[in-house]
C-alpha cells in the first residue's frame, strides 16, 4: 500500500483519487483519513486478540468457538442469561460490533484504571466515531453482542514458551462479570447507554500487563470489516517488536485468519484483499506477499513509541 500513501503525500487526496482505479478511491479516502489524523488517539487491546480472535459470523448458539494463534488458543463458550426471569441461551459474540465493544471496554478500563466501565455518552460519543449508527438496527445488532459478551465463557490458553509462566488463563464468565446485558425489545437506548460494565479481576490484570495500543482512526476506517480489524491490529502486535524479517507461511495464516473458508486455496485469493485494506490504514507497516506467504518486516509501531509509552506509563 506504500504506492498509495506516497501518492496522496505527494500529490494531495484528491489528485491520487484521479491516479488509481476507480476501484481503489475508496483506499485512498480510508489512508489520507489516517494520514490527516494530527489527534493519534489510542485505542488499546489485550495481546491475545492479536494472536486469535473471535469468530465472523453467527455459529449456531450451543457451538464452542476455538481459535489457535501463535502458540495461543482462544476457546469461548456460549452462554445463558437470565433476562426478566427467563433463561436465555446467547452464542459466542461475533463480527466487527462485538471487536468494537471490546476495544472500547478494554480502552476505557486502561484509561481510568478501574474495572468498571461506564457505557453512558462515552460510548454512544465513540461507536459513532467508529462510523456505527446508534439507533434502528444498529442499536439492536450492538445490544445483541453486548449480550453475547456478557454471556459467554473465554478462555486463553497460552504457550509456556511464550508466556514464561506470565500467561493468562480466565475462569468462567472471563470477560464480563456485571452489566453489559439488556433486557428492552425496542429500540429505547436509554437501556443501553446508561449502563456500566465490570470486567472481571483476572482479564483486567492481564489487560494491564499485556496491553497493545492502536490507531483509533485506523480502527474507524475499517470498523465495518471483522476480518482487516483481525489483520491490522496483529500487525500492530507483531510488526515494531520485530528485529528482522519474519516469514509467515499460508498456512499459519489460514489457522489464525481462515475460519469460514473451507479450503486454503479459497482463502489464499481472498487474503491478500483484506490485507490490503489493513496496511492502508497502517502507513509505516513494511509486509510483502510472496507465493509462500508473507514477509514481515521490522516497521514502526502504529503508534508512535512516545505517545505509546506515555499512556501505557498512565496507565
Amino acid at each position: 500500500m506504500a504506492e498509495i500513501h506516497q501518492l496522496i503525500i505527494q500529490h494531495g487526496k484528491d489528485r491520487a483519487r484521479e491516479l488509481v482505479p476507480r476501484e481503489q478511491r475508496p483506499l485512498v479516502d480510508a489512508a489520507a483519513s489516517v494520514l490527516a489524523d494530527e489527534s493519534r488517539a489510542m485505542g488499546i487491546t489485550y495481546s491475545g486478540f492479536c494472536l486469535t480472535a473471535l469468530p465472523h459470523k453467527r455459529l449456531a448458539d450451543d457451538q464452542t468457538w476455538r481459535r489457535d494463534g501463535h502458540r495461543v488458543t482462544l476457546v469461548v463458550q456460549p452462554g445463558v442469561l437470565l433476562l426478566g426471569g427467563k433463561e436465555k441461551m446467547y452464542g459466542v459474540p461475533y463480527g466487527s460490533r462485538a471487536r468494537l465493544i471490546l476495544l472500547y471496554l478494554q480502552t476505557k478500563a486502561l484509561q481510568s484504571s478501574s474495572r468498571e466501565v461506564e457505557l453512558g455518552a462515552s460510548m454512544r460519543d465513540w461507536m459513532s466515531r467508529m462510523n456505527v449508527s446508534t439507533g434502528g438496527q444498529s442499536y439492536r445488532d450492538v445490544k445483541e453482542q453486548c449480550n453475547r459478551l456478557s454471556a459467554c465463557h473465554l478462555t486463553f490458553f497460552w504457550d509456556d514458551l511464550e508466556t514464561k509462566g506470565r500467561g493468562s488463563k480466565f475462569a468462567k464468565d472471563s470477560i464480563v462479570v456485571g452489566g453489559l446485558t439488556f433486557t428492552a425489545d425496542d429500540d429505547r437506548q436509554g437501556s443501553l447507554w446508561e449502563e456500566r460494565v465490570l470486567l472481571s479481576e483476572s482479564f483486567f490484570k492481564s489487560l494491564r500487563e499485556h496491553p497493545v495500543p492502536v490507531l483509533e482512526s485506523a480502527i474507524r476506517e475499517i470498523s465495518s470489516k471483522s476480518m482487516a480489524i483481525d489483520v491490522y491490529i496483529w500487525l500492530a502486535y507483531r510488526l515494531h517488536s520485530l528485529s528482522e524479517a519474519t516469514r509467515i507461511s499460508w498456512q499459519s495464516l489460514y489457522a489464525q485468519f481462515g475460519a469460514g473458508y473451507d479450503e486454503l486455496r479459497h482463502f489464499k485469493t481472498r487474503f491478500p484483499e483484506t490485507l490490503r485494506v489493513a496496511l492502508n490504514v497502517y502507513p509505516e507497516a513494511k509486509v510483502e506477499i510472496g507465493r509462500e506467504g508473507l514477509t514481515l518486516h521490522p516497521s514502526l509501531p502504529a503508534v508512535a513509541s512516545d505517545r505509546r509509552q506515555a499512556a501505557l506509563i498512565g496507565m
